[in-house]
């Protein structure tokens, strides 16, 4: 189960996010909840392995978009990147900051799924 201790151990700014969330821990948790099963990251590992740009920039900006809001920031930062980065079209491999992203949202996924 997700908590704000464990949220901060893994650099997520909770202070932040609950701010936006009126200081209702229950509700900023469940919103963390849904971010993490969003169907978004499916979207930008399938759009890494085409290669397919347009589709990256889309996914990483709404993925930046949803996951700023509360403040996660150890996703926030690598997919900020990665939209910056597609923002012009830049043909890259995209696969190191989509590794990034993969691994921190596995993490957080550990620590909800944790009795």
């Amino acid at each position: 189960m997700l908590t704000l201790e464990k949220l901060k151990e893994c650099g997520v700014d909770t202070n932040d996010g609950l701010k936006r969330c009126m200081n209702n821990e229950a509700f900023y948790l469940r919103l963390v909840n849904m971010a993490l099963d969003d169907g978004v990251f499916d979207r930008m590992r399938a759009a890494v392995e085409s290669g397919d740009v347009k589709e990256i920039f889309e996914a990483a900006h709404a993925m930046k978009g949803m996951l700023g809001n509360l403040s996660l920031t150890p996703l926030v930062i690598p997919a900020s990147e990665m939209t910056e980065l597609a923002r012009g079209g830049c043909e890259a491999d995209y696969s190191a900051l989509w590794d990034i992203i993969r691994t921190r949202r596995e993490e957080l996924l550990r620590l909800r799924d944790e009795a």
